[in-house]
């Protein structure tokens, strides 16, 4: 895991080539180790990040307990999986519930759209307060769409937030932003994550180790400007 915030690499862990994509146990974990690395000054208001493999009964659950620890605010905002269900409350959404999406600089984005559909689903079990929200785009030359995309001519994505408060346009671009974390697992592979595995657990652990010192060393001069200050609009 990441912190958005400087780059830094805040957790790390091995895990067995056969782990499942949605195994809460290890995403707990790390998660766990994440927060710990958070200053905690500034641990008292988070936002957690994730796609779709981390929405899980167990997770959810856990970050809300967070959420209810006094003088903590964890907020989330995680990829949702898109199944019959949702597909059934999108194609009852009336022309009026779409809203045009905005860059990140806040301009207008033509060909997106998004709307919530958190009164439209049945959401046994999730924890109160969970929004499910959804965009719609014009899928790009070769896109892989499913069936139902294809009859409706638009991609759909879908991801769940606890956040009260805000423009729909403005949650989801803010979801969005989590694309930077692609930037930061090259920046870690070819710092020398992708060299691995070893056959022996405790190289592996040690090479992690280094290229995690590696990575926040890059991080922390990319901050840096060149009279040695935080670079402008860091923190």
């Amino acid at each position: 895991m990441t912190c958005d915030n400087t780059g830094e690499l805040l957790a790390i862990t091995l895990r067995p080539g056969n782990a499942g994509a949605n195994t809460a146990a290890d995403h707990l974990n790390v998660l766990a180790q994440a927060i710990a690395q958070v200053p905690a000054k500034h641990r008292r208001h988070l936002l957690i990040r994730g796609d779709a493999a981390a929405a899980t009964y167990a997770v959810l659950d856990w970050l809300t307990e967070q959420d209810n620890k006094r003088g903590r605010r964890v907020e989330y905002s995680l990829g949702w999986s898109i199944g019959e269900t949702e597909r059934a409350a999108i194609t009852g959404l009336p022309a009026q519930a779409w809203s045009t999406t905005i860059d990140a600089d806040g301009g207008v984005r033509d060909g997106a759209a998004v709307a919530e559909l958190t009164g439209l689903l049945p959401l046994p079990g999730w924890p109160a307060g969970m929004r499910v929200i959804v965009r719609r785009e014009r899928p790009h030359p070769g896109a892989q769409l499913t069936l139902f995309e294809h009859q409706e001519g638009w991609r759909y994505t879908a991801f769940v937030t606890n956040t009260p408060t805000g423009a729909l346009q403005w949650l989801e671009a803010r979801h969005r932003a989590h694309a930077r974390v692609e930037d930061r697992i090259r920046c870690a592979k070819d710092t020398g994550l992708r060299l691995l595995p070893s056959r022996e657990f405790a190289i592996n652990a040690a090479w992690c180790t280094a290229a995690a010192i590696a990575i926040d060393l890059i991080a922390w001069l990319q901050l840096i400007g060149p009279n040695g200050d935080l670079a402008k609009g860091e923190p």
